[in-house]
């Protein structure tokens, strides 16, 4: 229990100055250090998204259409799959693929600089860690993540579209038209504030595993594993909640007007 409350007090220590950090960037702001990082979270990411995500999409396709033409509403599916690719999907897929792809790398990275004394002889020369190597980090995560969802949600739109009107030879016109109709301003607003919330855990929780390793090649390992099991439940736990918060505010925005797939 000691220890338990002791990893939450220093999490949300290393928490409270990564936020007083991004909050004054003039102290560990330089452009060529953020670059590297949204270059390496962000672009470098781009096909591993693009590729899962149209498979995704077309997965919603084959398993949706049987279902929906068994009661001839299959030109509604449309509105269906790109409705949930974009409040649910899109989001949660981009962030666990950052997580496991960016987040391990991350705190493989800074666990190898705390085993060989990197961030100690750092904070000897007077410059402090958290500034220097976790701003540009969780700020990068925080910015690309939202591109990397668009990036999922367009795919997994495209591939949608190309299982149900290329291959089942639904009309593609009534596709875009339910789409259009069941699909808002605001659901793409739902699926992009989830992503932001995401990246910010995500690069918070990879840093302070990689900050807080073990000693030696097993310490980073399993503080590599610890990031992204830590990091998936983070999404999981976050997607609920706020899943549950943006749908009220829809209801509270629409005057309590639930929207029908089949109207």
């Amino acid at each position: 229990m000691d220890q338990t409350l002791g990893g939450a007090g220093n999490f949300a220590r290393f928490a409270a100055a990564t936020v007083h950090g991004l909050l004054t960037p003039w102290t560990w702001f330089k452009w060529d250090r953020l670059a590297k990082q949204l270059f390496f979270i962000g672009t470098m990411s781009v096909p591993v998204l693009a590729i899962t995500g149209a498979f995704i999409g077309m997965i919603l396709a084959i398993e949706g259409y049987l279902q929906f033409a068994a009661i001839g509403q299959e030109v509604r599916l449309g509105g269906v799959i790109n409705i949930s690719l974009t409040k649910q999907i899109g989001p949660v897929l981009a962030a666990v693929i950052l997580a496991g792809r960016v987040g391990c790398s991350l705190t493989a990275e800074l666990g190898s600089m705390r085993v060989t004394e990197q961030l100690d002889a750092m904070r000897a020369m007077a410059a402090d860690p958290v500034r220097v190597l976790v701003c540009p980090r969780v700020a990068a995560c925080v910015l690309m993540i939202p591109a990397l969802t668009i990036v999922s949600n367009a795919c997994g739109v495209f591939g949608g579209w190309w299982i149900t009107t290329q291959v089942y030879e639904a009309n593609s016109d009534q596709f875009w038209q339910y789409s259009s109709a069941l699909v808002t301003w605001f659901d793409l607003f739902n699926g992009i504030s989830k992503s932001i919330v995401f990246g910010f855990a995500i690069g918070l929780i990879s840093c302070y595993k990689g900050f807080n390793c073990r000693p030696g090649a097993v310490g980073v390992g399993r503080a590599t594993t610890d990031s992204f099991v830590t990091s998936f439940l983070a999404i999981v736990m976050i997607n609920l909640v706020l899943a549950k918060l943006l749908n009220e505010v829809d209801l509270w925005r629409t005057g309590g007007v639930l929207r029908a797939v089949f109207n």
